[in-house]
């Protein structure tokens, strides 16, 4: 009798255990990182995220107006320094770019100068 209790209260306190831990990990979920692009040019901007020589786009930022982005969490680990593009759709101006340093969940802002 005295075993089979002692296994009970042993399995009823992993189980405790174990629902604090995963709540635990369900609370450090960390919110997602935002590229905020001022565009202040008339002309429609496509943004990418340079890291080393791989260039990936993460949206498009109207002329005139402020877009928010999320930038994909696989490019963002701790203190991380990123090089943003500003590619000018249907136009030969030459990108825009700017390095900034991101951490996991900030907002950046990117402003795009008018021509």
């Amino acid at each position: 009798m005295r075993y089979t209790r002692r296994s009970f209260v042993a399995a009823a306190a992993a189980l405790i255990l174990s629902a604090c831990a995963s709540s635990k990990m369900m609370r450090t979920e960390e919110a997602p990182t935002i590229l905020k692009v001022d565009n202040r040019a008339v002309l429609d901007m496509n943004i990418y995220v340079v890291r080393s020589s791989q260039r990936i786009r993460i949206g498009t930022a109207n002329g005139l107006t402020t877009t928010r982005l999320t930038i994909p969490s696989s490019l963002v680990f701790g203190a991380t320094s990123l090089r943003f593009m500003a590619d000018p759709i249907g136009s030969n101006r030459v990108p825009i770019s700017d390095d900034i340093t991101v951490l996991p969940g900030d907002e950046v802002t990117m402003i795009i100068p008018p021509q």
